[in-house]
């Protein structure tokens, strides 16, 4: 991903979440060096990722797929390419945090061999107040 991509990312990114990141928070990422992936079908924009790299962690940041496109494996191969990133720099943790509420997402973590390390509390907005993130976390060693 680079900053002229932001532009075609965020319809995806607000069509996705109820909550989307802003145009800003993509580009301090990019600016500050983090991981931006774009995954594309017959030349559309289906999926992206986004992720940090630091002290051996490597922080996954942002998932998303297309709606039309989910439950086809698309997610499940951005966390293996994220990972894969994540190896070629020696990274030996991926963590994330996810929506209590998001049981596919979990789901799909859970099988890829993440683990729930914990719970930050009223973490995401929602809206009636404020709703809990799970923490989880994967080896790579």
């Amino acid at each position: 991903m680079k900053m002229d991509d932001i532009e075609t990312v965020m319809p995806l990114e607000r069509l996705s979440y109820t909550f989307p990141w802003s145009a800003g928070n993509f580009r301090d990422c990019l600016n500050s060096g983090y991981y931006g992936g774009l995954l594309e079908r017959d030349g559309r924009l289906v999926g992206y990722a986004v992720m940090s790299m630091g002290a051996g962690e490597a922080h996954v940041l942002n998932v998303c797929v297309h709606p039309d496109f989910r439950g086809a494996g698309l997610g499940r191969g951005l966390l293996h390419m994220l990972e894969q990133i994540a190896r070629k720099h020696d990274i030996e943790l991926m963590l994330l945090e996810v929506r209590a509420s998001n049981q596919a997402a979990i789901s799909l973590y859970h099988s890829m061999g993440f683990n729930e390390l914990g719970c930050r509390n009223n973490y995401y907005p929602s809206h009636v107040g404020r709703e809990d993130a799970l923490v989880m976390a994967r080896a790579l060693l």
